[in-house]
């Protein structure tokens, strides 16, 4: 009776070990959970993200956290319920955002950050973003240029939570800073949204009417800006922005807004889905997590070549 019951005792052992061996399938899934669609910049990285990834193989599931950390990590523990394969991340916030990708990790899920960076490194796999100081020098100078040198003018910045909207005010303050004929008359947030800046240039032309130039920390605030200054009759106010967005490409074509810097939201995109998928299949992507990637300046003279944030030859 004893030897039977030992023996029993082993076969189950052995079938608990053979279901837990089996039991969690890998995943197929690649998660991508980005800001609110409505602005071009983020849809691009959602259409990038998600057609490289089914190219490679992988189902996909698109979520927004329409900037709120909360809900970013109500959908990093979607994901993980889901057991995602990987995670890419457009985030919600540099500080709020590492203790969401500290959970996935956790649970056994690399993440692979697009745009902005977190304010922490060793828990992400990839931080991939445009060198946006880089960049906001090559918008300073041109807008310089374009303002002679001199005269009033207004900075829209996007939201404070964002590291981006920092580097990218401090790299054009240090480039226009170094001529003291151009005075800042206004400096506001508006927090990346068309809405918004048109809403702030309608108020700073009522302070400020005679100002020479506006510029922006984003496009789709460049475009709000733009909206105002023409309906208040000053589309011959300059306006510079930063994206290289396909409303701002037919803007500049227009002769209305004068510039903007492009990061290439998509193919960056595509590159966290390459990395994530090297990353699964060998264990490393071959690569530093901080990876900065070049901006472009446009203009009337490369606008044309410009579609869905990629210069086209």
């Amino acid at each position: 009776m004893l030897r039977k019951i030992i023996k029993y005792f082993f076969i189950l052992a052995f079938l608990v070990i053979i279901l837990f061996s089996c039991g969690k399938k890998k995943s197929n899934l690649i998660v991508i959970i980005l800001p609110p669609q409505n602005n071009p910049f983020f849809k691009s990285e959602g259409v990038g993200a998600e057609a490289k990834a089914k190219e490679l193989g992988y189902e996909t599931l698109l979520l927004i956290h329409d900037d709120d950390p909360q809900k970013q990590m109500e959908l990093f523990e979607t994901a993980i319920a889901r057991n995602a394969a990987a995670i890419i991340l457009d985030n919600a916030g540099a500080d709020a955002t590492v203790a969401a990708v500290k959970k996935a990790k956790d649970a056994g899920i690399p993440s692979f950050l697009i745009d902005r960076e977190m304010n922490a490194t060793n828990i992400a796999i990839s931080q991939i973003v445009s060198d946006n100081y880089q960049g906001a020098k090559l918008g300073a100078e041109e807008f310089v240029r374009l303002m002679g040198e001199k005269g009033d003018y207004v900075e829209l910045v996007g939201k404070e939570s964002d590291t981006n909207a920092g580097i990218r005010s401090k790299g054009y303050h240090d480039i226009i800073d170094q001529f003291p004929d151009m005075k800042m008359v206004s400096r506001q947030s508006a927090n990346w949204d068309q809405t918004e800046a048109f809403e702030k240039m309608e108020s700073i032309l009522q302070a400020h009417p005679n100002i020479k130039g506006v510029i922006c920390g984003n496009d789709t605030m460049a475009m709000g800006a733009m909206a105002a200054l023409k309906n208040a009759g000053k589309d011959n106010v300059i306006v510079v922005g930063f994206d290289g967005s396909n409303d701002v490409r037919d803007s500049i074509l227009a002769g209305e807004i004068k510039a903007t810097v492009l990061q290439p939201a998509y193919r960056e995109a595509e590159m966290a889905v390459e990395q994530a998928d090297k990353y699964l299949k060998t264990g490393s992507t071959g690569l530093p997590e901080k990876q900065l990637k070049e901006c472009v300046l446009i203009t009337k003279d490369n606008a044309s070549k410009l579609e869905t944030f990629q210069l086209k030859d």
